[in-house]
């Protein structure tokens, strides 16, 4: 037994992130001190662990909140945090080399209130750092010796390709003015779903789980998953900096066709016809403009409609997960995870 599988009786949610992130860190190190020197020190700045210099800092690592699901669903099923750790530890990884190569795409220039990794040591860098994350995951569970191994990279390769595919179907809307709301909701199932759909999955696989909880956790993750996106997409209009790491407005400056933009663009109101010529003029948007545009999102009713939307989400997968007969207190931890992913503002 390991500290992993030592925890209180009763935990919050915010108690099993900081469990997830003690124990998944050292392993996560590990891991990333095998990559080659120039790969490494771009993939330790943009984990927080160290400055451009390599200079140890106290920079936020992120909430890891993968990961924890990834050893809680191993839990769920009966299985040891500590045995699915492989699992969390290639989850983190695949979710970072997607980060550092958004950030290039976006062009974002702040990254959980510090300069992103391109911005510091080029965009090829980058690129490069972000290929060695992926490949990397694929190795921790390649070597992790479990007899759910070749499962487990099967599942993570196929919700990596559907996150790629969302990723190109959203850089493909920023050129439309046409985007349909079930298209964007498809962009976010690929984009965000699929890899907390796969982590709730792999982590099931390293915990010896039947076949039928497998896929009940996954699609319990792949629900989580939707309802984090539509509250990063709200984040990302009104989320105070304090808590995003980015600009306010952030989403609506790079013209992002985000779910409550699309939503609230596709309404057929005339706050939605002043959006439509905000959104596509020539101009860049000044913090007036800015402004307005989150007044008009929220007077077509798209603010509203994405919160309920993530709400019923959460509900639904917790159908999902009772149906995979989980240990209590796991169902519980996930449960508040899933309460969380919908409540990172409050």
């Amino acid at each position: 037994m390991t500290d992993l599988d030592v925890t209180p009786a009763r935990r919050s949610a915010g108690e099993v992130l900081s469990w997830s992130r003690a124990g998944v860190d050292p392993a996560l190190r590990t891991a990333v001190d095998r990559l080659p020197e120039s790969m490494r020190a771009i993939a330790g700045y943009h984990f927080g662990w160290w400055d451009e210099q390599g200079e140890p800092t106290g920079a936020d690592p992120g909430k890891a909140i993968r990961p924890a699901f990834a050893l809680l669903a191993a839990q769920a099923v009966g299985g040891a945090a500590a045995t699915a750790l492989p699992a969390a530890v290639a989850v983190e990884l695949v979710h970072n080399f997607s980060l550092l190569h958004d950030d290039v795409m976006d062009g974002d220039t702040t990254r959980r209130h510090r300069p992103t990794a391109w911005s510091v040591f080029g965009v090829n860098a980058a690129i490069l750092a972000g290929d060695a994350l992926l490949t990397l995951a694929l190795d921790v569970l390649a070597g992790s010796g479990h007899p759910s191994a070749a499962r487990a990279i099967r599942a993570l390769s196929d919700a990596t390709q559907r996150l790629n595919d969302g990723q190109a179907a959203d850089l493909a809307f920023e050129e439309r003015g046409d985007v349909r709301v079930a298209e964007c909701v498809r962009m976010a199932e690929n984009k965000t779903a699929a890899l907390i759909g796969a982590a709730c999955a792999v982590g099931a696989l390293y915990g010896d789980a039947e076949g039928h909880q497998v896929e009940q956790l996954r699609s319990f993750g792949e629900l989580v998953g939707l309802a984090f996106q539509f509250t990063d997409d709200l984040l990302g209009i009104w989320g105070d900096p304090a808590v995003t790491g980015k600009p306010v407005y952030s989403d609506l400056n790079n013209r992002k066709k985000s779910l409550p933009v699309v939503a609230a663009l596709a309404s057929g109101t005339p706050a939605a016809r002043e959006l439509d010529e905000l959104y596509h003029c020539d101009a860049q948007l000044g913090p007036a403009e800015l402004e307005r545009a989150a007044e008009l999102i929220e007077a077509t009713g798209a603010r509203a409609w994405s919160l309920s939307q993530a709400e019923d989400l959460v509900a639904r997968a917790r159908v999902h997960l009772r149906a995979a007969d989980p240990d209590d207190r796991a169902e519980r931890e996930l449960h508040s995870l899933a309460r969380l992913a919908t409540r990172r503002d409050r």
